[in-house]
């Protein structure tokens, strides 16, 4: 997708170093940053210089990468390979990831390991971008049918960053959107400010600007007016791990829009590729939650009048806070999960289908 009209890819492997967007500087600054060993993929995941769950299982393959170069032994890389599964709990890409690398590199111990290590992240990287693309066209029926009875501009609402900046390319729940777009339909897309990182206002929204596609940030508790309005045709959102259950772990908050989304009749669909489910897991309340620093909380980021990135306090001092990063939205939610293979019902049956 493009950065003004350049295109760019969110993560790339160039002499022997990982190049990466630091999303963390976004949307102020536009920041490409190396990562050079594998402690430093681990904490470029860890403080969100990447995130989006597609992306991190990425750059988690890329830092087993960085990990032989710096030292190609099995004992490290096992042991970089469990740093890298703990960077971060709750989005099961990232294991999904690691557990796929480790499967082709343990017990290699030739010199060719660097170079299948390099083949497998960019298979990982390429079959991104593909499964992306096609949750794009098949999002795009969905908001065709709703645009050929409207016959005006589709209103969609997204909860946090779901964008190309979350995976390699094209985003989930954006990609429908991008392709709608490319496509000539007339979109306007509800932004969900996403406290407390701003993912949406800073992530989503600047995307959405690069791309030329009318889009409207607003308070995280905003859109249940918006539906009760009639202001909303659609909700999308992506996910961290989505159940066999066709239960959806996303960003905090998202619960809360599909029971907008239910109450006023509007429709709640999920995108997602297939690394993205946990097959495992049979009940959701089983879902590691990450708790992050509380700190995400009591203060802001934000330029100040000399154009310098600045953070400030805006709780109490004395104040205790509580930073939950994701909660879980019921299947029965849920009116379809878009996936690379097609679109189908929030449920095993649905899934069972799908991916036989």
């Amino acid at each position: 997708m493009k950065i003004e009209g350049k295109e760019y890819r969110t993560i790339w492997f160039e002499n022997n170093v990982v190049k990466i967007i630091d999303q963390t500087k976004l949307p102020h600054q536009f920041i490409i940053k190396d990562l050079k060993t594998v402690k430093e993929a681990i904490n470029a995941i860890k403080i969100m210089e990447v995130r989006g769950a597609p992306l991190i299982g990425a750059t988690a393959a890329y830092g087993l990468v960085l990990a032989i170069i710096e030292n190609n032994d099995q004992s490290f890389l096992k042991k970089s390979a469990e740093e890298l599964i703990k960077s971060r709990p709750t989005a099961i890409n990232l294991k999904w990831a690691v557990d796929r690398m480790m499967n082709k590199l343990l017990g290699v111990n030739s010199d060719k390991i660097l170079e299948i290590a390099l083949k497998e992240a960019k298979e990982i990287c390429e079959e991104d971008i593909k499964f992306c693309e096609n949750i794009g066209l098949n999002g795009l029926k969905i908001i065709e049918q709703i645009y050929n009875k409207k016959k005006d501009t589709v209103n969609i609402l997204t909860h946090c960053n779901a964008g190309w900046l979350a995976t390699i390319n094209w985003g989930t729940a954006t990609s429908p959107i991008y392709h709608a777009h490319k496509k000539g339909i007339p979109v306007h897309v509800w932004v969900d400010e996403t406290r407390p990182r701003n993912q949406g206002a800073n992530l989503t929204s600047y995307e959405l600007n690069e791309e030329e596609i009318p889009n409207t940030i607003i308070a995280d508790n905003t859109g249940g007016i918006l539906m009760q309005r009639g202001e909303v045709d659609m909700c999308i959102v992506g996910t961290d791990r989505t159940l066999a259950t066709g239960d959806v772990c996303n960003k905090i908050g998202t619960y809360l829009k599909a029971l907008s989304a239910k109450d006023n009749d509007v429709p709640f669909y999920v995108a997602l590729p297939s690394s993205t489910i946990d097959w495992d897991l049979k009940d959701y309340k089983d879902i590691p939650i990450e708790e992050r620093n509380s700190e995400e909380l009591s203060h802001v980021e934000g330029l100040d009048e000399s154009g310098k990135v600045k953070k400030i306090r805006v709780y109490p001092k004395k104040s205790k806070a509580m930073n939950l990063a994701f909660d879980v939205t019921p299947s029965k939610y849920v009116t379809a999960l878009i996936t690379e293979k097609g679109i189908c019902e929030a449920s095993s049956d649905g899934l069972r289908k799908l991916f036989k």
